[in-house]
């Protein structure tokens, strides 16, 4: 989770107890909320509101176990583009957009392009995904992977 008190905007502290509670817990009763952020329900529900207006709060989602849904294999793929013109930049964000086992894809300045975190049920399938999928994307020359061993810390 974010560190939601450095935020620098025209948040007041109970807006950031509000947006700390909801980042825990997503589900909790606005009367629950209310109390543990020190408001009365209605001014609480008002500024959750506001909160999910101004785009701070983009959305819920159930957060999913992997390794019951057998998708325990996470790698880590470092993409290089033939080419980094606009165009080019576009065309591979649109079309990695589709690939529904990429989990996250980072445009990155360093030695290769974009970062991608791609998670399968196993290896097999993950080279099915690079061999069929991502290296076929638009503008893609080369791809080199990174496999976790084991995941200390995730977002959720």
């Amino acid at each position: 989770m974010p560190d939601i008190s450095q935020i620098e905007s025209s948040l007041d502290a109970f807006d950031r107890k509000i947006l700390e509670e909801l980042a825990e817990n997503g589900r909790i009763p606005v009367a629950e909320l209310a109390e543990k952020v020190g408001l009365s329900k209605t001014p609480c529900q008002n500024r959750f509101k506001r909160l999910i207006a101004d785009g701070f709060i983009q959305g819920f989602k159930a957060i999913l176990d992997p390794s019951k849904m057998n998708l325990d294999h996470i790698a880590f793929a470092e993409v290089k583009l033939t080419h980094t013109h606009e165009a080019a930049l576009t065309g591979f964000n649109a079309a990695v957009k589709k690939i529904k086992e990429v989990e996250e894809c980072h445009m990155i300045a360093g030695r290769f392009d974009y970062l991608l975190k791609i998670r399968t049920r196993d290896i097999k399938k993950y080279r099915l995904v690079l061999g069929e999928r991502i290296s076929n994307l638009p503008y893609v020359a080369s791809t080199s992977t990174n496999v976790a061993m084991e995941t200390v810390k995730e977002r959720g």
